[in-house]
């Protein structure tokens, strides 16, 4: 039995991978809306069937595999060693994947990728939904990392949930300003190593420095009196 199961699974996986290249093959070739499901099945020697029991939607289809991020980022603050603050985990897993994305823009496939997704506002969209589910993993992380009893040093915010919300957003929108921002530059072959590097530099600036003002912000609010203004403004009145 645990064959007969082995083998269905590794069946079910060889074609997921083949629909999944078929179609991305066709979106390049084609561009994304030009190509039906009915396209990729016919492509890939399937029934239509066969691909929605694999993937919901063309949207799925093409970023399958492509978004590592996505989880990514989220997962480097939950593997990081205790003596790691979880900032610090967030910044090098952001910064190095920064890194490896624009230096691919050298190769073709990642020229053809982006090319694909430019002209098109479903996949776009699509591509703004996973940065939100990246956040929101990326918070959710964090919130987790703060009430586990931190144990680097690191500030522990007043209000986790708060902070890992801002922090999640601001950092995750920083990173996708960098790399997207310089998406017609890294087309160009003969700018995208440097362009590259430009990222990378940056985000390790940005990035940074974000981390640094997030450790001197204070550790609880200032006092305030019942009418919400600072106490040290109310006796100064």
């Amino acid at each position: 039995m645990s064959d007969l199961t082995d083998r269905r699974a590794r069946k079910k996986a060889q074609t997921r991978a083949l629909i999944r290249r078929t179609a991305q093959e066709l979106f390049a070739a084609r561009g994304f809306e030009s190509v039906t499901i009915a396209d990729i099945a016919g492509a890939a020697d399937v029934a239509v069937q066969t691909v929605f029991n694999h993937f919901s939607t063309k949207e799925d289809l093409f970023f399958d595999g492509r978004t590592p991020w996505v989880e990514g980022a989220a997962e480097a603050v939950r593997s990081r060693p205790r003596s790691v603050p979880p900032l610090a985990a967030l910044r090098e897993y952001l910064v190095g994947v920064l890194g490896g994305l624009a230096g691919q823009h050298e190769c073709g496939e990642r020229r053809r990728y982006i090319a694909t997704i430019e002209p098109s506002p479903a996949l776009r969209l699509r591509e703004l939904e996973l940065v939100h589910e990246a956040e929101r993993r990326t918070a959710q992380a964090l919130v987790e990392a703060w009430a586990d009893g931190d144990t680097s040093g690191a500030r522990v915010p007043e209000d986790p949930a708060t902070a890992a919300a801002l922090t999640a957003a601001t950092w995750v929108a920083v990173s996708r300003v960098l790399l997207v921002g310089q998406r017609p530059v890294l087309g160009d072959r003969a700018d995208a190593a440097r362009s590259a590097a430009t990222i990378v530099s940056l985000a390790e600036q940005v990035l940074g420095d974000l981390e640094l003002g997030f450790g001197a912000l204070p550790a609880a609010p200032p006092a305030h009196s019942v009418t919400g203004w600072p106490e040290q403004a109310r006796q100064a009145g």
